[in-house]
């Protein structure tokens, strides 16, 4: 992992926080503090959230590293970029395809629903923490295209991890907004230009990625079966 993967992972959780407070915006609104509610509970909530994206780039990011092909890993890359074109696209609402691919992500989401219920309205910090880590595995294209890139770019379960975790941090100042000034701002971070600009955004992100991806497939390629030889020759010289 290089620490241009981290601004890039940071990026693209700002780019992609508008489409997150219209996923998410009335959810963030609802969870403002009431004067009987702990103020930390927003912090709370969106800490859960963006641990739970850490933990699914984990599990992603692990299952990727177990196969070792460099044809896996360029492929992740074109599935995140392809995705995050896609994104883009509905965004600026040319394209609505992306739809398809979060009902999929709905069959577990529905499953996940009712465990949200004995938590609402979340009153103490541990509930804020534990609806916003179930709240993470909301149906999400963005979320799915952050995967694929973190799965790709991490390749280990921890790098993953971490990309999402600093994902989710790009994320928080435009959702944590909303939640502590309310509908106001939800308003103007759903504005026309404004998605206009995270649509555009996302799409320049996803061309970009796919660019990187073409332009260095030869050295992806030639680096994954470096890696893949050396425990060979380290087994021989043993």
């Amino acid at each position: 992992m290089q620490s241009t993967d981290l601004i890039a992972a940071l990026l693209l959780g700002l780019a992609g926080a508008g489409h997150c407070v219209g996923m998410c915006g009335g959810v963030a609104v609802a969870l403002r503090p009431s004067d009987h509610a702990s103020r930390w509970l927003p912090f709370t909530y969106h800490g859960g959230r963006i641990l739970s994206y850490s933990l699914l780039g984990a599990l992603i990011g692990s299952a990727a590293g177990a196969i070792e092909l460099a044809s896996w890993t360029i492929a992740l890359r074109f599935i995140a970029g392809l995705l995050l074109i896609g994104m883009g696209l509905q965004t600026l609402r040319w394209w609505l395809g992306m739809g398809y691919l979060e009902k999929i992500g709905g069959l577990l989401w529905r499953r996940i629903v009712p465990l949200t219920k004995p938590l609402l309205p979340p009153k103490h910090p541990i509930q804020g923490l534990l609806l916003g880590g179930l709240w993470g595995f909301m149906p999400c294209g963005l979320i799915y295209s952050a995967l694929s890139w973190s799965a790709a770019a991490g390749a280990s379960a921890f790098d993953s991890g971490v990309l999402m975790l600093i994902f989710g941090l790009g994320t928080l100042p435009a959702m944590l907004t909303v939640t502590l000034a309310g509908q106001r701002v939800e308003r103007l971070l759903a504005g026309k230009r404004l998605k206009q600009l995270i649509g555009l955004s996302l799409l320049v992100a996803g061309c970009w990625t796919i660019y990187l991806t073409v332009a260095h497939a030869h050295h992806l390629l030639n680096g994954a079966m470096a890696h893949q030889m050396t425990p060979a020759a380290e087994h021989q010289h043993h």
